[in-house]
């Protein structure tokens, strides 16, 4: 007597056709329509979320105009308020820096600062180039004697002048300058 299936092949295509039927038998008994609603009431969520997400997008593409627009009326008023934001940017970025260093600039691109110096300047607060652009003459002179560096060294090695041209993005200024 020889046997109906005898080859790998023969029971691989008969495993495929039984597994293709009970698909099929799935798909057309009764509890194939219970599948069917699930489908329909998935399609229905995604596209309640697809318009949030619109809703959100149109959203935030009008925030956005609107900040523009602030941008724009605080740079014609900018010569008026500079004073105050200097002093707002020295009293945030004086003492931030954030967390895991985040919000720190590389003050070892200053000429006249090492990473020792960095490493001191950061534990007294000082994280930013735009905190030793504000440094005052007084605020300058204090810091010295605590790093240790004789008097107007800062003002000599041009820290302020060197850290603005770094917060402003003036790489090539400053290499051509002070490097």
């Amino acid at each position: 007597m020889r046997m109906l299936f005898s080859t790998p092949t023969q029971f691989a295509v008969l495993a495929v056709c039984l597994i293709a039927g009970w698909l099929f038998g799935l798909a057309s008994a009764p509890g194939g329509k219970k599948w069917k609603e699930r489908l329909r009431a998935e399609e229905a969520a995604h596209r309640e979320t697809r318009a949030e997400i619109a809703t959100r997008d149109a959203r935030l593409r009008e925030i956005e105009r609107e900040r523009d627009a602030a941008l724009q009326n605080r740079d014609r008023a900018a010569p008026v308020a500079a004073a105050s934001a200097a002093t707002a940017a020295t009293a945030t970025s004086h003492r931030g820096g954030g967390f895991f260093g985040w919000g720190r600039d590389n003050l070892s691109r200053i000429r006249g600062i090492d990473d020792t110096t960095e490493k001191a300047l950061n534990a007294d607060g000082i994280k930013t180039y735009a905190a030793i652009e504000a440094l005052t003459a007084d605020e300058e002179a204090a810091l010295e004697d605590r790093l240790g560096m004789g008097r107007g060294r800062i003002a000599e090695q041009q820290w302020r002048e060197q850290a603005a041209m770094l917060r402003d993005g003036h790489d090539e200024d400053h290499g051509r300058r002070f490097v």
